[in-house]
């Protein structure tokens, strides 16, 4: 098992809610050792996010801090950020995502950090970036989906902008700042000295709808929604067979003929208005709706069965339910039984030399290691 590809690693993280905890909970799953440093009143907000699930602390909180070690600090006192600096001794990586400004305010910012600690990487994840004039507001997920664009691409057409359902700037953020220190990592193997990594859920939200901004700022077009489709292929959405929804795409010509002779209608292929894709984008009014009669008339199992088996890309479009009993989903065991709990989380998606990495552990119960880091860092 090739599980602990980043043993011997040292991360102080004062993470709080999604994006810091989820940075440190990746480091964690590879095996580094992630030392969470909490407030002692309460600690991380997320332990109280939602009902009590195990340990009187909340789900989300297991699912992002799975693996830690948990240290209490009051860090608007001098002892604490001298217990800090002690654990920042021999670390290799501090994250944080407190609140902007609030770094700078303890003495405790990137500036101080890393002139006492120079082969220290530094990452703050703020909300709407470091630099600017908004760099010292506030957010969370849903603010910076409307701020950045994602919900205006988001939803039926014509519908309302609509949050997406999972915490993609979040999550996404904390990747791009576990991606940043790894290369500042490496840049460290070859200059010895460490640096500065800054991430934020705007830039993450502007990446994620960068294909949309690229349009607007090379054609002038501001983009539609699409629900399930696509805006340059067609047809490539989901379609309402006779028990559930189904998803076909049909990435160029040679697919749109397979499926349409399967539907019984070969002659689309031949017809002008349906014979290329850029015709179809055109019509795709004329033919989506005799696309979608078809589709209707039979089950779902059935048009699966036969698309697959002409090599039309296709889906269903499952609940949660119904993806959890996929047996392809069960293959690749992302689901997996957290060591020492009764529960179990969804894995790191990635694998080295086609083992998964386990998770090492649950989540720490508020200040459960502070005689033993401390004592280390002291």
């Amino acid at each position: 098992m090739n599980e602990d590809v980043l043993a011997g690693l040292r991360v102080i993280e004062l993470g709080q809610v999604l994006s810091g905890p989820f940075a440190g909970a990746i480091f964690a799953d590879l095996g580094a050792e992630v030392i969470k440093v909490e407030k002692p009143d309460g600690g991380d907000d997320a332990r109280q996010m939602g009902p009590a699930f195990r340990h009187g602390d909340a789900l989300n909180f297991h699912e992002f801090n799975r693996g830690k070690r948990s240290v209490t600090l009051d860090l608007k006192s001098p002892e604490g950020v001298t217990a800090l600096h002690g654990l920042l001794e021999d670390a290799d990586i501090m994250l944080h995502n407190l609140r902007p400004g609030v770094a700078e305010t303890l003495g405790i910012g990137p500036a101080e950090v890393t002139a006492r600690h120079p082969r220290l990487i530094y990452c703050a994840m703020s909300a709407f970036g470091h630099v600017g004039p908004e760099s010292l507001r506030p957010g969370y997920e849903p603010l910076l989906q409307a701020f950045g664009g994602l919900s205006s691409i988001t939803g039926e057409p014509g519908g309302p902008p609509v949050r997406m359902g999972a915490s993609v700037v979040d999550q996404g953020t904390g990747l791009w700042t576990v991606l940043g220190a790894l290369a500042m990592l490496e840049k460290r193997h070859r200059t010895g000295r460490g640096g500065v990594v800054n991430t934020s859920l705007l830039e993450t939200a502007l990446l994620w709808a960068g294909q949309k901004i690229s349009g607007y700022v090379n054609t002038g077009k501001v983009g539609e929604r699409h629900a399930s489709g696509h805006p340059n292929l067609v047809p490539y959405q989901a379609f309402e067979a006779s028990d559930g929804p189904i998803l076909v795409c049909c990435g160029n010509d040679r697919l749109f003929a397979r499926f349409a002779g399967e539907l019984g209608h070969p002659e689309w292929v031949a017809d002008p208005l349906f014979v290329t894709n850029r015709a179809r984008l055109v019509n795709q009014g004329r033919l989506l709706p005799m696309i979608a009669e078809v589709m209707g008339r039979r089950p779902r199992a059935e048009w699966l069965d036969r698309l697959q088996r002409i090599g039309v890309p296709c889906a269903p479009v499952n609940s949660i339910p119904e993806v959890l009993a996929e047996p392809q989903v069960e293959a690749l065991g992302m689901v997996q039984p957290v060591p020492g709990e009764d529960f179990s989380l969804v894995a790191m998606p990635l694998s080295f030399d086609g083992d998964r990495p386990r998770m090492r552990g649950g989540a720490p119960r508020l200040g459960a290691d502070n005689a033993v880091a401390l004592k280390a860092g002291g």
